[in-house]
């Protein structure tokens, strides 16, 4: 008799991860795994969870592990915004307005990429936000909405550091690479956050060509029709009240960016920093909320517009629209974050990150090579240890000396540190978005699991990881200029 393997539950799967990081820091500690850290030279070690303090570590903290989870407040509000906007029927309307007939697959395939490789602007809203709009979209022309789904969390995560405009990152990883330079160095000056704009401009057209390519090359003619619960929308041309419905909408949106842009840039700033700037500010804090307050405004306009909406309970019914998604995805959260807080507590990502760079370090070969080795580490790196201003604010602090000793500026350092950084985002259950990924897909196909989704990605991570490398590669021989 064949006995088939089969991926477990999302839930399980993080529960037996969870069991893994348990396992290895109980090992590690044992072997007494000790590295210390670049930029303050403090000694950290495996901490195990299996030891007297690990356990009580835990009990002490179960519930507060689930609860701070910080996608999880992000994902929830979010839903509100979507909820309000899909059950007053904003989001059909507007879908209807835009896309006129199912022939239009590759317009709706072209805008699901590019809006996915610019999300980073708004830092991870486009996990939340766009995930679910685009399985709406792909669904609407005739297309698997699993596909929208994959298409748009392989923009958004595998092409996180590509973008035509400034992202959220950009300022954060520059100012970790201009500490982690030595003062003596050759490569005076500041490095700033558009050190690295050029070759990320023109990544973003390489990298989302790569996406397209493979989507509709693999990714759509692997998944058909009926390989689960499609739930599509009907195409019929918009009616004059839901016409004017969205006219009254757009001006409530625009009265509402009004309104944020005057709290940000007028004289009073209240959404600006203490110094007066938008880095750490409440603006960029806050922007997933302010986002998703906004999108249910404007539903909620367009829902008493229509006249679908006529009193504050059916406003009330749209918030908990949702509410079937998130039962799943709060079971599959509870263990993801038992596992990632369990990993962060026991300082073994930290711990292996820290020791791989330093064996890493010990070939040297320069130049070029080194280069590409440096991106294939990160990448490897970035399977446990997903954060990009996590890992690089102590990767810098490694590598930019080193790096700075063989000629190399640290602006280059940089923009390799975030190829490596991106493409293999996509295939690791250590990303934090993990869990509303599979909800989402859940919604389609109750049989989805992580090995469903890594079936498809694992083509895109190798494609953005070889294509992207060797555009650095020609990027790096012509001596052309990485930023400003």
């Amino acid at each position: 008799m064949k006995i088939r393997w089969r991926m477990p539950h999302p839930a399980t799967m993080f529960f037996l991860l969870t069991l893994v990081v348990v396992f290895f820091s109980w090992i590690c500690d044992i072997y007494g795994l000790t590295v210390k850290l670049p930029q303050t030279g403090e000694e950290i070690h495996v901490q195990s969870l299996l030891s007297a303090e690990g356990i009580r570590w835990w009990l002490r903290n179960a519930i507060s592990n689930f609860t701070g989870f910080t996608p999880l407040g992000m994902v929830i509000i979010a839903l509100f915004g979507l909820g309000v906007a899909q059950h007053s029927g904003l989001i059909d309307a507007f879908i209807r307005l835009c896309v006129h007939s199912r022939s239009q697959k590759n317009k709706v395939i072209f805008w699901v990429i590019f809006l996915g490789l610019i999300s980073n602007v708004v830092g991870d809203a486009g996990y939340v936000i766009l995930i679910p709009i685009a399985a709406a979209l792909f669904s609407f022309v005739g297309l698997n909405p699993l596909a929208g789904i994959i298409t748009a969390y392989v923009a958004v995560s595998g092409g996180y550091s590509a973008n035509i405009l400034l992202g959220t990152i950009d300022p954060i990883l520059a100012q970790y690479t201009q500490e982690a330079l030595p003062a003596m160095s050759r490569f005076g000056g500041d490095v700033g956050p558009l050190c690295n704009y050029f070759f990320m401009f023109v990544s973003t057209f390489v990298v989302g060509f790569v996406i397209y390519v493979v989507t509709k090359r693999y990714l759509i003619p692997s998944l058909p029709q009926d390989a689960c619960e499609i739930k599509s929308l009907v195409y019929k041309p918009l009616s004059r009240r839901e016409r004017e419905a969205l006219f009254v909408s757009l001006i409530a949106l625009l009265i509402y960016v009004a309104i944020i842009l005057w709290f940000t840039f007028s004289s009073q700033g209240i959404f600006r920093g203490i110094n007066g700037g938008l880095l750490h500010s409440p603006l960029i804090d806050g922007l997933l909320f302010l986002i998703s307050f906004g999108i249910g405004i404007v539903g909620m306009v367009y829902g008493f517009a229509s006249r679908r909406y006529r009193t504050d309970k059916e406003v009330i019914d749209g918030l908990i629209s949702p509410i079937n998604l998130m039962g799943v995805y709060i079971i599959i959260v509870f263990f993801a974050a038992q596992m990632f807080a369990c990993l962060n507590y026991s300082h073994l990502d930290k711990c292996l990150m820290i020791g791989g760079a330093n064996m890493l370090l010990s070939f040297q070969p320069g130049g070029l090579s080194m280069l590409l080795l440096f991106i294939l580490f990160t990448a490897v790196v970035n399977l446990i240890m997903v954060s990009a201003t996590g890992k690089w604010s102590v990767m810098a602090y490694i590598f930019i000396p080193v790096f700075a000793q063989l000629g190399l500026a640290p602006d280059i350092v940089q923009c390799a540190y975030r190829i490596g950084d991106s493409a293999t985002n996509i295939i690791t259950p250590f990303m934090l978005y993990m869990p509303v990924i599979l909800t989402y897909m859940h919604y389609y196909d109750k049989h989805v699991t992580f090995g469903s989704l890594f079936k498809y990605t694992w083509k895109y991570a190798l494609a953005i990881f070889v294509v992207w490398t060797l555009l650095f590669v020609l990027w790096y021989a012509l001596a052309l200029p990485f930023g400003k």
